[in-house]
């Protein structure tokens, strides 16, 4: 008997409770403990309805709050690889593309269409919705740092000239205000630290 449309989409929902349990390498700002990959995806799409003015581009938020809900799905199966850890990050696009064909594929199919799409398009980074995601993708671990005393930058050791060549692309593309917001958020950190500030 072929699964409703109905128990495909509740077998989805049941499957991506999961995401709850993905950690994160970034810290809450209370530093309570690290986030996990569902409450990352949570506060992305609160970043979007909130900053969407600030994109580059014009961008639907709707849409955009849909990659971000949907992007991080993936690391049910792929798991979080840190971003300030490049020597992990081996294999895992194609981690990430066979998770997607399985976590989407057990929505009816209409869906599953749309959700890979939206997350494809994300990942691509192309079109202005998508640029304006990875932007925040990329910004609101630097607001967790900057706010942490520098968090996952102290904890991994990375410099100032790491953030700006792997976090500046992205934010500046997709939203250039904020790439000068976070710019300015790393600075201090790091001026700070060195006594300069």
């Amino acid at each position: 008997m072929t699964p409703s449309t109905l128990e495909r989409q509740l077998a989805f929902l049941k499957e991506i409770d999961r995401l709850k349990s993905i950690v994160r390498l970034s810290p809450l700002i209370d530093r309570s403990r690290r986030e996990n990959s569902a409450e990352h995806s949570w506060h992305l799409a609160m970043y979007a309805l909130v900053l969407a003015e600030h994109a580059a581009g014009t961008v639907d938020v709707q849409r955009v709050v849909k990659m971000l809900l949907i992007h991080d799905i993936v690391e049910i199966d792929a798991g979080d690889v840190p971003f300030h850890m490049p020597a992990t990050h081996a294999g895992q696009d194609e981690r990430e593309r066979l998770a997607a064909e399985r976590l989407f594929g057990l929505l009816p199919d209409a869906q599953a269409a749309e959700f890979r799409e939206l997350w494809f398009e994300f990942e691509a980074a192309e079109s202005d919705d998508a640029r304006f995601a990875k932007a925040l993708d990329r910004f609101q671990p630097m607001l967790h740092n900057a706010a942490t005393d520098g968090g996952t930058w102290v904890e991994c050791d990375v410099t100032l000239e790491q953030i700006t060549a792997r976090c500046q692309p992205p934010i500046e593309r997709g939203a250039p205000a904020l790439w000068k917001a976070a710019l300015g958020m790393a600075e201090a950190h790091y001026c700070k630290g060195s006594g300069q500030g």
